[in-house]
């Protein structure tokens, strides 16, 4: 993607939440299943460095540093003003020397110049993130790329909902496509060939009734 491209993605991200921001949290509490049950697999462990990719407000990063004391998280969002608003909660809860939050496209992850670190991440999560990301494949191999081999990241969106009403499929999906959710067809399908190729061990759980899924993606030696 060419610099104008970075740029016009980062802006539209800007427009989409420079109002949504403000409710976010607690709209979509409602409808985003599944993302305590992810965090809580986890179990991050003292000095362990753990990122967010597509971040928001912080509400995940701010449960897992409540959680875990002593590990370091970060956050990467490609929208400014989502990340105005979490440093704000940031702020107010104490938590700035916890967790550090950095604007870049999700494919454009380097540990190394992103956030100054000298090795990979223990951990990399995706939180309802993958279904707004258009170059959604660069994102996860950029994963890949900046999580240490043997360490897993995690992925919870949507799923394909075949096991609930075809009414409430076609009511949610169309409802989704106006936050500019997209339902990525050949997701699984390309995980699946990760793991075919060697290059991580998948494990996939459902969450109700395939309304969405859990994705863990160990990353193994190559």
């Amino acid at each position: 993607m060419d610099k104008t491209a970075h740029k016009d993605a980062k802006a539209s991200m800007d427009n989409m939440y420079r109002y949504q921001r403000h409710i976010y949290d607690l709209t979509r509490k409602f409808y985003l299943l599944g993302r305590d049950k992810m965090m809580a697999q986890m179990n991050a462990q003292d000095g362990e460095r753990i990122l967010e990719v597509g971040c928001g407000t912080g509400r995940n990063l701010i449960v897992l540093a409540q959680k875990y004391k002593n590990a370091h998280f970060y956050g990467l969002d490609a929208a400014q003003v989502m990340l105005d608003t979490a440093q704000t909660k940031l702020d107010a809860k104490g938590l700035t020397d916890k967790i550090t939050l950095r604007r870049e496209l999700a494919e454009d992850l380097n540990y190394k110049t992103t956030f100054n670190l000298d090795e990979p991440l223990d951990t990399i999560f995706f939180s309802y993130s993958i279904t707004m990301i258009p170059t959604w494949r660069e994102a996860i191999q950029a994963g890949l790329d900046n999580v240490k081999a043997g360490r897993s990241i995690y992925i919870v969106d949507f799923w394909d909902q075949k096991d609930l009403p075809a009414l409430f499929r076609w009511v949610l999906k169309t409802w989704l496509k106006q936050f500019h959710v997209q339902f990525w067809n050949d997701l699984m399908p390309h995980l699946e060939s990760l793991e075919k190729e060697g290059k991580i061990k998948l494990e996939v759980t459902s969450v109700a009734r395939r309304y969405a899924f859990i994705a863990k993606l160990e990353k193994l030696e190559s």
